[in-house]
């Protein structure tokens, strides 16, 4: 009897600590259910072309945005849509309509509330969401040119908007309005908060530096020089390490922001744009679109530890670890 409670308890404890990986992939529009291990477990229809993703602060459901396009320097009108997946029964539930505000790329969630600020290209837009009502609630322009990610801020007070063809951030204060440009570097895209909140590091796809920008301030504090083409980053639970993936270099690279320098660079066979870390920040998902696979690293060993290869012609893109309930 003590045996089989014992097992039944170490049974129910590994099934707490499973996960899945959540894959956006991108050129099949669709999110693919993963094991660890590199098993797909289902695959969920979305809208064409999704590209960033969010989930739910109860974790029951995913948001991704479907920009319509493979990538940004593609013409066209593209989507919009942002499209609704039950994680539990992997299937999409529903669409939240954006109207004549189009090709929706950057997507964050404000954790208090549950609602979604959403950037659009055409034009050049911060939509602010909410799913339950499945409505856009309110709009600002962002004064930028392409505006691609977005990132909010301490509280949720502010959204930070990367314009990739203006050179800058958009700082827009969600209760008044109030935009204010930060010059950046080149091309600025993927971005990252500090887990006091008092920075956000953003990264610059053509050049070679990441931006630091003081959050309570809203202006450019200073910079982190890393190698050619940081795309997409994240920062560690602990706060300690900036991971980010180069577009040009097939490399990623572990920063030190309290010392603003790269402490570890680690070679990829391929060429990645997307960056996310697992739950616990010993792993990072770096997702080779042309080659149809996901790259998961050891941060510590400064290894690849498995690769994860998706359907032929799926283009993953951003991946999400998420608890199995």
């Amino acid at each position: 009897m003590k045996t089989a409670l014992l097992m039944a308890s170490i049974a129910c404890s590994v099934w707490a600590d499973s996960s899945v990986y959540v894959i956006s992939q991108k050129a099949e529009s669709s999110i693919g259910f993963y094991t660890p291990e590199g098993k797909k477990l289902a695959v969920v229809p979305v809208g064409k072309h999704p590209h960033e993703m969010v989930l739910s602060p109860d974790g029951r459901f995913l948001y991704t945005t479907d920009n319509g396009t493979m990538r940004v320097e593609e013409a066209g009108q593209g989507g919009n849509t942002v499209s609704i997946v039950d994680v539990a029964a992997r299937r999409k539930v529903g669409e939240i309509p954006l109207g004549n505000f189009r090709r929706p790329h950057g997507i964050d969630i404000d954790r208090s509330t549950g609602r979604l600020v959403v950037t659009t290209e055409l034009p050049d837009q911060l939509l602010l969401i909410d799913p339950s009502e499945r409505k856009v609630i309110r709009t600002y322009g962002t004064k930028g040119k392409t505006s691609h990610m977005v990132t909010l801020g301490p509280g949720a007070k502010y959204a930070y908007v990367s314009n990739s063809n203006s050179r800058n951030v958009s700082a827009i204060n969600l209760a008044t309005g109030k935009v204010t440009l930060i010059a950046t570097g080149e091309r600025p895209e993927g971005s990252a908060l500090a887990k006091d909140g008092r920075y956000l590091y953003v990264g610059n796809r053509n050049g070679e530096t990441i931006a630091i920008i003081d959050t309570a301030a809203q202006k450019l504090t200073g910079t982190i020089p890393v190698g050619k083409g940081s795309v997409r980053m994240a920062v560690t639970p602990d706060g300690k390490r900036l991971v980010c993936a180069l577009y040009h270099e097939n490399k990623i690279e572990v920063a030190d922001p309290v010392a603003r320098k790269v402490v570890k660079r680690i070679d990829l066979p391929e060429h990645v744009v997307s960056l996310n870390l697992s739950r616990d920040g010993k792993l990072a998902f770096a997702s080779a679109e042309e080659k149809d696979t996901v790259f998961v690293v050891s941060l510590e060993d400064g290894k690849i530890v498995r690769r994860i290869r998706t359907p032929p012609g799926s283009g993953p893109d951003p991946v999400m670890e998420i608890p199995v309930s």
